[in-house]
């Protein structure tokens, strides 16, 4: 699982989450992308929390590829966008963890 939880610059929150949000769906319709979502912080403008969950390592690294290649390279990517550096982490969840499992 990808979790990262980020912060727009004054101003620019509008645009990061539209942005946030188009990565999301990307992401969603890669190989290996078990499901990718962003949610604004309740009560604090401009923090979003962007997660995702891959297959494995391989399926995240290929769709983070593709974002680059794909989007970034057309809308100049959205590192301009944070307020700051943003919070990111990896997890390992086995497949029986996960709530939507069978």
């Amino acid at each position: 699982m990808e979790t990262i939880v980020c912060s727009a610059r004054k101003g620019r929150d509008v645009r990061l989450l539209r942005l946030l949000e188009s990565r999301q769906a990307f992401k969603n319709r890669c190989e290996g992308c078990m499901g990718a979502w962003v949610a604004p912080a309740s009560g604090q403008k401009g923090m979003f929390l962007v997660q995702a969950i891959y297959i494995d390592e391989v399926a995240w690294k290929n769709a983070n590829d593709r974002v680059i290649s794909e989007l970034d390279s057309k809308d100049g990517g959205i590192d301009v966008e944070f307020a700051g550096p943003p919070l990111i982490g990896m997890f390992t969840i086995e497949a029986e963890q996960l709530p939507f499992s069978n």
